[in-house]
């Protein structure tokens, strides 16, 4: 004889258990779709935390594996550039009166942002302008025999009425460095340095290729002003390839990534028209704050308006690699390290008074991180 009563209790479980590993499954598929990036997270390392007095703007690598930072002046640091040490803590670099507002002499930088080291051991410092007609500089400090190198300076009409000096790329191969000036937005422009001559030429100005797009930084929800308006930024991150063909770069406020011979951009015989022409699009991307690239032409991204680190391949598609909303608020400045990693500022530059309708509301620590690279940065495939 059946007990149906029995029989109905263990169908009744079965439903149960049932229902209870359909809903395990769908916990852990829901963790997986809200965390993209998941385990890719376990090799983003932090390097070094820093309290306020210390807040990153970029980041150079010498070859002997020197950690130069320079200090954002959007949180009023005093020193302008930095060297990290191993137990994290700063000194200034390359010295004191250097790392300072310029004495009577003219030894000092006034604002630094962009900086990087090429494979000679020489970092070269992009120092902005004071405005009324200043020139900005670029000074090249040799860290092999710890004096200067060089200083090129560069006035108007190379740089614009309100310049905004904001990052810069290194090629030894043609003794040239490409920098670009943000600007107000319309007249971003590229400069390209000859470092045999120290001329140099405003390149680009106004091209789609360095202006804004119409586009919202908005973080966590808020819009950012800047100057009491949405700030829409346009030239900004730049870098070369380690075989030193092409310079990649983009407006920050934008959702395409460009690229640029060298010979192209060298090219002094190019109309304004021409140059653009040959000025390729290399593929999407978010609204970003630096870049570099490898030799297999992965261009790496700070994401910022997602607290993301993100790669465009050599197909032009965009992925994120990294996200963390604490350990990544407002990834910045990006490097290759000679192991082939690529190191990261972290500067919650959402937070600092002139994005932040004047208010200071910097959460501690800032953070330097790095994360293996997909492919070697050095030279050659």
């Amino acid at each position: 004889m059946i007990d149906h009563r029995s029989h109905s209790i263990r169908r009744i479980q079965s439903f149960w258990a049932y229902l209870v590993s359909v809903a395990i499954i769908a916990v852990l598929l829901a963790s997986t779709v809200h965390h993209p990036v998941g385990a890719q997270n376990d090799a983003l390392e932090i390097v070094a935390e820093f309290a306020a007095e210390h807040p990153p703007g970029n980041i150079a690598i010498t070859p002997d594996n020197r950690l130069i930072m320079s200090q954002h002046q959007f949180y009023g640091a005093p020193l302008r550039v930095v060297e990290v040490l191993s137990d994290g803590s700063v000194i200034p670099f390359p010295n004191e009166a250097w790392s300072s507002q310029p004495n009577q002499n003219g030894v000092g930088l006034n604002t630094v942002l962009g900086l990087r080291s090429d494979h000679d051991g020489v970092v070269w410092m992009l120092d902005q302008s004071t405005g009324e007609g200043q020139p900005g500089k670029i000074v090249g400090w040799d860290t092999e025999n710890e004096e200067l190198y060089q200083v090129i300076y560069l006035p108007q009409p190379i740089i614009a009425d309100d310049s905004f000096l904001n990052d810069l790329a290194v090629d030894l191969d043609h003794n040239a460095i490409y920098v670009t000036d943000t600007a107000s937005g319309d007249n971003s422009a590229l400069i390209v340095v000859d470092l045999n001559t120290g001329f140099s030429r405003r390149v680009l100005e106004g091209d789609i290729s360095t202006r804004p797009e119409d586009i919202p930084l908005i973080i966590n929800e808020r819009i950012i002003n800047m100057g009491g308006e949405p700030a829409k930024i346009g030239a900004n991150p730049i870098t070369v390839d380690p075989n030193n063909e092409w310079v990649y770069y983009a407006p920050m406020s934008g959702t395409s990534l460009y690229r640029v011979s060298t010979e192209d951009l060298l090219d002094e015989s190019l109309s304004e028209s021409e140059l653009s022409s040959r000025v390729q699009r290399y593929g999407d991307k978010p609204i970003c704050d630096g870049i570099t690239v490898d030799n297999a032409g992965n261009v790496y991204l700070t994401s910022i308006t997602d607290n993301a680190i993100g790669v465009v391949d050599e197909t032009g598609a965009y992925q994120t690699l990294y996200q963390d909303e604490k350990l990544l608020s407002w990834t910045d400045g990006m490097a290759f390290s000679p192991d082939n990693y690529v190191y990261v500022t972290v500067s919650q530059l959402q937070n600092s008074p002139p994005l932040n309708n004047g208010e200071n509301d910097f959460q501690p620590p800032f953070y330097i991180v790095r994360f293996p690279a997909l492919a070697s940065g050095a030279v050659g495939r």
